[in-house]
């Protein structure tokens, strides 16, 4: 009795404030994990399929289930990843209307949701498709299961769009054109104790190309996934033949079992996607807003060093910035291989502050392009195709490389002062580059030059 008492309060509740509003309310009240646990409306059932083990995702490293709005929320304000306030497929242009407004300097929480799970080759069912992995419905995130049902700001094409659930964008009062977004990595917490990592036909380092040849470097049998599971010709995403692996955390780890064995690797949490308006067409839909490709706005840019204690820089093209998340990483190689990184729903939270040029806040590189550091090295970033999917794409790793030198030895000489030969001369000798990504149509290289080198 009190349950359906606690289950009805809370429907009328979001009835009446709506679901973005509710959210926002239990989380300004700091108390939101016995009320929010029933706003959605579903049975939090504990049965799980036969031979499943939800009890040890959900303790195996007491890990909570942070639903929206529930438990800690760190930020002086916080946004949830209602579908009235995500684009999915889609990065904001500069046109797009905010869905928060903040002052430079304050922190905001989001809780960024993973596409994974959600996609219409999965079933755009998440309680279904982790229940078939053993996950109770209870442990289904609610903005999951809800953006899986109500998204409708933009008409969902999946093999069009892109598939990630973007959130924003932010308003950052102050910010201009020509000014920089620095954006502090404070918290990224598991908002679930699994993820999942997926191979899409087309797509990755081992894709079969368009016209159904093999890429330069591989044979038609070295291609992955293999061609003969390639249903794309079924128009049915669900007959696709991509493959999606569920990994659970262990011990702090992500652990994909084979066999009799298991492989266990360590969670590097990060967002993969950190944005701030860029296109300027005002179609939400334009190939320049499609969420795949990084550009000079940052957005899908997959480093996977920009998680807790990294700043990360990037050009303001809108007023306001326009600042925007998506993509949560649980744990990422360099170069994403397969697809995806280990994607799993965060909890983030970020300092926004708005750089002024010549005032000594930002690297001077940052102020026409991504940048970024750690406490370890300065970062410098070089993308294939920075402009957006527009005409085609450039995934060309040697121009994405020849960009981050050069941004390098610019850094070096502008702001560190060296002279240009021996900065050249000291990248070569003693800095990494590194291929980022090799997934979202634009590639990626980062360096680093290690702050330990200078005196």
């Amino acid at each position: 009795m009190e349950n359906t008492l606690a289950r009805n309060a809370a429907e009328d509740l979001t009835k009446g404030l709506g679901r973005r509003g509710f959210m926002r309310a239990v989380a300004a009240l700091g108390a939101g994990v016995g009320v929010v646990g029933v706003a959605s409306g579903c049975a939090h059932s504990n049965a799980s399929p036969a031979g499943s083990s939800s009890s040890a995702l959900q303790f195996a490293d007491g890990i909570p289930i942070l639903q929206p709005g529930s438990g800690n929320v760190s930020g002086d304000h916080y946004l949830s990843s209602d579908p009235s306030d995500v684009m999915w497929g889609y990065v904001p242009n500069i046109h797009t209307r905010e869905v928060m407004r903040m002052k430079s300097g304050q922190t905001v929480t989001i809780d960024a949701l993973s596409h994974e799970g959600i996609l219409e080759d999965q079933g755009r069912n998440p309680l279904e498709y982790f229940g078939s992995k053993g996950v109770s419905e209870k442990d289904v995130l609610e903005d999951a299961i809800a953006v899986a049902a109500e998204y409708n700001r933009t008409e969902r094409n999946f093999d069009k769009d892109g598939p990630h659930v973007v959130t924003g964008p932010v308003f950052v009062e102050g910010a201009q054109p020509g000014d920089v977004l620095k954006i502090e990595t404070l918290e990224a917490i598991p908002r679930v104790p699994y993820g999942v990592v997926s191979s899409r036909h087309g797509k990755g380092a081992l894709a079969v190309t368009a016209d159904g040849t093999a890429p330069a470097g591989i044979t038609l049998d070295e291609v992955m996934p293999p061609v003969a599971t390639d249903g794309r010709a079924t128009k049915d995403p669900l007959k696709y033949g991509g493959v999606s692996t569920f990994t659970a955390i262990e011990d702090g780890k992500g652990v994909m079992p084979f066999g009799q064995s298991k492989v266990r690797f360590p969670l590097r949490p990060f967002m993969g996607m950190m944005g701030v308006a860029y296109s300027a067409d005002a179609d939400p839909t334009s190939p320049s807003s499609n969420s795949i490709p990084p550009t000079l706005g940052g957005g899908n840019i997959d480093i996977r060093h920009l998680g807790v204690g990294s700043t990360f820089y990037l050009p303001v093209f809108a007023e306001g910035a326009l600042f925007y998340v998506g993509d949560p990483h649980m744990a990422m190689g360099d170069g994403e291989a397969a697809l995806t990184a280990m994607e799993g729903s965060l909890r983030g939270t970020f300092r926004l502050s708005v750089c002024k040029k010549d005032s000594g806040d930002a690297p001077s590189v940052a102020f026409g392009y991504p940048f970024a550091e750690t406490e370890e090295a300065w970062i410098t970033i070089g993308l294939s195709d920075p402009n957006g999917s527009v005409d085609g794409q450039n995934s060309d790793l040697n121009g994405a490389m020849r960009r981050a030198v050069v941004n390098a030895l610019d850094f070096l000489e502008h702001d560190r002062g060296m002279d240009r030969a021996t900065a050249y001369a000291y990248l070569s000798a003693a800095a990494d580059f590194t291929v980022s990504q090799v997934v979202d149509r634009t590639v990626g290289v980062h360096g680093q030059i290690f702050k330990s080198h200078f005196e």
